[in-house]
C-alpha cells in the first residue's frame, strides 16, 4: 500500500510559478512510475505528466510542454511539479498518481492508477 499526500498548492497571477510536492509513505514508492493529473470545476480528470520510478524518463502533455517539469527524488520518497509560466487555464485541483507500470511515452488513463493522493488546489488569476 502505497499513501500519497500533495502540498504547495495555492493562488498566483498569471506567469508566476509554482512548485507541487507529492509526498508517499508505504512500501517500494521508488518502484512506482508516478505522475501528476488535473480536474478543472465541472471537467474529468486528466492526465498532466508522468516519470517513470528511476526518473529517467518522463512524459507531458502539449498543454504543459516547456512550462511544467517532473522530477523524484526517491531517497526523499517524494515527487515534485515544477510550473512555471501559469496560465488561468491551469487552474485545477492537481492529484498525483501512481501505477505499476511506466508504458513509455503514453497518456495514463485514471483507471490505471493504483493509489491517489488526496488532491492540492492551483488557482492561477488573470
Amino acid at each position: 500500500q502505497v499513501q500519497l499526500v500533495e502540498s504547495g498548492g495555492g493562488v498566483v497571477q498569471a506567469g508566476d510559478s509554482l512548485r507541487l510536492s507529492c509526498a508517499a509513505s508505504g512500501r517500494s514508492f521508488s518502484t512506482y512510475p508516478t505522475a501528476w493529473f488535473r480536474q478543472a470545476p465541472g471537467k474529468g480528470r486528466s492526465f498532466v505528466i508522468g516519470i517513470s520510478a528511476s526518473g529517467n524518463s518522463g512524459y507531458d502533455t502539449e498543454s504543459v510542454r516547456g512550462r511544467f517539469t517532473i522530477f523524484r527524488d526517491n531517497a526523499k520518497n517524494t515527487v515534485y511539479l515544477q510550473m512555471n509560466g501559469l496560465k488561468p487555464d491551469d487552474t485545477a485541483a492537481y492529484y498525483c498518481a501512481a501505477r505499476s507500470w511506466w508504458g513509455g511515452s503514453t497518456v495514463w488513463s485514471a483507471s490505471q492508477v493504483l493509489y491517489w493522493g488526496q488532491g492540492t488546489q492551483v488557482t492561477v488569476s488573470s
